[in-house]
């Protein structure tokens, strides 16, 4: 039962990351209208030194595992190095395969990168209810605000605020979408979040009741 409880957990969260990473990839094609902070620095960096997109985002989840690891080890699981390791990974194999929309500077970039923070959104909820570690952003943040004794959203806030602005100053891509980012994105995360942890713990228990029986 802890066998099949462990690959059910595990082929959520790799399922969330797919999706997760797939989302990213098409709003940096979409990057005119602007894009997540993270993925502004991420960006910036790739234009101003070279590497990939992914490389940067693989750079940065491992300083912010660093720093968490150094505050709060609590929030270090493996599911954070894999985080860390493929979400950059799966966005230079999108980006490598080039099937999804490029921009066409119309109506319809505005609509693709709407669905890209939709499928964002999904994807983090997704293996974010797996439980099998927080992600580097998210590690790095719930450390800090437990530190400092912070509200999550507000710490959120202020370290999105900073990216955003260091991101700015090397050149990243910001615009409107920029800062709606967080209203259309985390409603989503919530929702799938919320419902899908319901329906794993659901199955475990309905799994541990049967064994009982059994």
């Amino acid at each position: 039962m802890i066998l099949l409880q462990s690959i059910i957990r595990w082929s959520v969260y790799f399922m969330g990351l797919v999706i997760f990473s797939c989302g990213i990839t098409m709003t940096i094609y979409m990057q005119h209208l602007g894009i997540h902070p993270w993925d502004v620095l991420n960006v910036a960096m790739y234009e101003k030194i070279g590497l990939t997109i992914g490389s940067w985002n693989i750079i940065f989840s491992f300083l912010l595992i660093i720093v968490s690891w150094i505050l709060d080890k609590s929030y270090i699981k493996i599911g954070t190095f894999l985080n860390a390791i493929l979400i950059g990974a799966f966005v230079d194999f999108y980006m490598w395969l080039d099937f999804l929309p490029k921009a066409t500077h119309t109506w319809l970039d505005i609509f693709i990168i709407l669905l890209g923070i939709m499928v964002m959104g999904i994807g983090g909820g997704i293996y974010n209810a797996a439980g099998v570690g927080s992600g580097p952003r998210d590690g790095f943040m719930l450390s800090i605000s437990d530190k400092t004794k912070q509200p999550i959203g507000r710490v959120r806030i202020i370290v999105e605020s900073l990216v955003l602005v260091i991101g700015l100053i090397l050149g990243g891509p910001v615009f409107i979408v920029t800062f709606l980012f967080t209203f259309i994105q985390s409603p989503i995360f919530q929702f799938v979040y919320l419902k899908l942890s319901k329906r794993i713990e659901q199955f475990e228990c309905n799994q541990k009741r049967k064994r009982s029986v059994s």
